[in-house]
């Protein structure tokens, strides 16, 4: 069994999300017995549902549906009601008998999915070969009009925009507050293209939700008459996938655990769970806060070591089965330690960009500035700025890093609503906002550059 879910195996035999609904039974690549319990689940939580509203659940046509309800009506597991004149068959309510609802019952004891019939394996193996992040072709103009409103070190931005080319995993460091996390979200707006996902995935039997309404947002379109057209040629296609989808970005962070990584099956609600890069396939999934996981960053790394090197995953149902999934994702790696202390070298040659965001240069950190002080209704003052870098900054030791405008301007800005005025950035402003924010940072280091000259003579002292 294991061999037949192989990736190899079988992308070779799928049609891809574009292709036409299904006309038939045989067509969906789903069982009958399946389909049949399908359906009793829906009737088991809707209650009446009439043929039309049936197919629009579950995402099949009414030629699809027909014989299975009629199969019901005979094994008498569900009747049938007229429930209006027009004499159709979008009259008729279908409901559940008494041995209806113990079939039911006995199905949802087993996996309680009863949504969109799923598609199979093989045909989302298919369609995320078809839609590959591998395929990008991200040029210098792509990351300039991703980040024309963002300063950044144009090293920085071309290391990024390489890294897209490469298809391999980028390791993004720096001090904390150096903008790291911002800059690897914004690489979504590289991508570009939109993709298709399944409402649900069928794997040995199981069913496992994957369209995530909140991962997988419509990809911006453009007039009403693209809008009608998507409609009716969308209306010729199986409507089991999700189409004209943004390519995903997914972000965790600390909260981030191993079991997160896994297929996870609820007991108590019977339904699976898809691990978060799973989900992110033909997208970016970003690693925030590398290091700070309650799994350890070697353990944590260790669980990529096979996707990253193969594009390939193995994950696992509960009832024991091991199965192939494409790893089609760029990986992101952000933390504020540098790539050595986290991982071996075996891990860090899989990682192909190893970039380091730096503090601001002078002039980047005085043009966040100005747009901080634009953001929050204040007048830039070149005099007030210069004040800060050297009375604050410079004595303090304390790095431009891109987090720092924004966040005292915000200050000053509280200040200002507090006194009942105007916000102004001003010395006072500035060394109020500087005070509250590092909270004595300055004297400590001060404090502790004096001892460490005194360990230092004393040390001198004991050796002559």
């Amino acid at each position: 069994m294991e061999a037949e879910l192989g990736i190899t195996a079988i992308a070779e035999s799928s049609e891809p999300a574009g292709a036409r609904a299904p006309r038939s039974v045989e067509e969906t690549g789903l069982s009958f017995l399946f389909l049949t319990e399908l359906i009793l689940k829906v009737l088991f939580q809707r209650g009446q549902v009439r043929l039309p509203e049936l197919a629009a659940h579950i995402k099949l046509s009414v030629s699809v549906i027909t014989p299975l309800v009629t199969f019901l009506r005979n094994e008498k597991l569900c009747e049938v009601t007229r429930s209006g004149h027009s004499g159709t068959d979008a009259d008729l309510t279908y409901h559940l008998t008494d041995a209806g609802a113990l079939r039911a019952t006995a199905c949802l004891n087993r996996n309680a999915y009863a949504g969109p019939a799923p598609v199979t394996l093989a045909a989302y193996v298919a369609q995320v070969a078809a839609q590959s992040v591998r395929h990008l072709h991200v040029v210098r103009a792509d990351v300039d009009r991703a980040f024309s409103d963002v300063v950044a070190s144009r090293g920085v931005l071309d290391q990024m925009g390489a890294a897209m080319n490469s298809g391999r995993a980028m390791f993004i460091y720096g001090q904390a507050g150096s903008g790291k996390t911002f800059l690897a979200e914004r690489l979504c707006g590289l991508l570009h293209g939109a993709i298709a996902v399944p409402y649900a995935i069928m794997i040995d039997a199981e069913v496992v939700p994957f369209y995530d309404p909140v991962q997988h947002q419509p990809a911006a379109d453009g007039s009403a008459a693209v809008q009608a057209e998507l409609g009716d040629r969308h209306r010729t296609l199986d409507a089991r996938w999700v189409r004209d989808l943004q390519r995903p970005t997914a972000l965790t962070g600390g909260e981030l655990t191993l079991e997160m990584l896994d297929l996870r099956f609820d007991a108590n609600t019977r339904l699976y769970q898809a691990p978060p890069h799973l989900k992110a396939n033909n997208g970016i999934f970003i690693i925030d806060d590398l290091g700070r996981q309650r799994c350890s960053p070697l353990e944590l790394m260790n669980r990529w070591i096979v996707p990253m090197d193969r594009g390939v995953d193995y994950l696992s149902l509960h009832t024991g089965l091991v199965f192939q999934v494409p790893f089609d994702v760029v990986v992101v790696f952000s933390s504020n330690f540098l790539p050595e202390r986290l991982s071996d070298g075996a891990f860090l040659r899989r990682l192909g960009y190893k970039i380091e965001v730096p503090p601001q240069t002078q002039a980047e950190y005085e043009l966040l500035f100005r747009q901080a002080c634009t953001q929050y209704g204040m007048a830039f003052d070149a005099s007030a700025f210069a004040y800060l870098l050297s009375e604050h900054h410079a004595k303090d030791q304390t790095p431009l890093l891109a987090c720092y405008p924004r966040d005292l301007i915000r200050q000053v800005r509280d200040l200002a609503r507090y006194e009942n005025t105007q916000p102004t950035l001003d010395q006072r402003s500035l060394d109020w906002a500087w005070q509250n924010y590092f909270a004595g940072a300055g004297a400590r280091r001060v404090a502790a550059d004096q001892q460490k000259k005194e360990r230092e003579r004393r040390d001198t002292n004991t050796t002559g």
